[in-house]
This record gives structure tokens, C-alpha cells and sequence, in this order.
């Protein structure tokens, strides 16, 4: 069935935007690993942080980075995009990276300081 890897950031958007991010996650329903997203109930600050946190098998990574990607395209009502950030770590001791900027997720080695959150 393959390895776990854990998975745990967030994304930044208006609070004019969550009826389109929930539509985004909607969309790519996963009946299990679905559950990891939080969105809070009720605006409390100007800033609307949706977070995911999981462990995912490894064949399910790319359904929740298409998510992630989908999420990262959207553009809010002053033309800004969202930022965000997940770390990815494995059964290998092994971490990675997400960085939500510009319309795009890359991804990379984890920054060194977060790499002893590998299990």
C-alpha cells in the first residue's frame, strides 16, 4: 500500500474567497484524507488561513498537491494570489517542501530547520 508521509501547512486567503476555496477542496473529494483540511468557522482576523494536516499514503500526494495548485491559482478581488507553505515528511526520514507564491507550488528539500520534524 506504500509508505505515510505526513503533511501539514496552510494557505492565505481573503475571507472573500472561502466560498470558491471550498469549492476547490469539494472538487477533489477524497472520502479519508479530505478531512485533513480546517478551515476556521467564523472570520476573526483579516486574513483567512485554511491548514492541512495528514498523514497521507504516498500515492495520494499528488491528489492533495493538485489541490494545493488548484488553490494557488486562485486571485482575489485586488488581484493578489495566495502564499502558503507545507512541509512533507516520510517513513523515510525524509522532508520536503511546498511554497504556494505566484500562481505556483514548487517544491523543494525542506529548510533545514524543520527537517528534524521527519518522523
Amino acid at each position: 500500500m506504500g509508505m505515510y508521509v505526513g503533511v501539514r501547512g496552510w494557505v492565505e486567503f481573503t475571507h472573500g474567497q472561502r466560498e470558491v476555496v471550498e469549492q476547490v477542496l469539494a472538487t477533489h473529494h477524497h472520502d479519508l484524507y479530505s478531512a485533513g483540511w480546517a478551515i476556521p468557522s467564523r472570520p476573526f482576523n483579516s486574513t483567512l488561513y485554511v491548514f492541512y494536516g495528514g498523514d497521507i499514503r504516498e500515492q495520494s500526494v499528488d491528489w492533495l498537491r493538485a489541490q494545493v495548485a488548484e488553490l494557488a491559482r486562485l486571485v482575489d478581488a485586488d488581484g493578489d494570489r495566495p502564499v502558503g507553505f507545507f512541509l512533507l515528511t516520510d517513513e523515510r526520514l525524509q522532508a520536503s517542501a511546498w511554497t504556494v507564491q505566484d500562481g505556483d507550488v514548487r517544491e523543494g528539500a525542506a529548510p533545514v530547520e524543520l527537517r528534524p520534524f521527519a518522523r
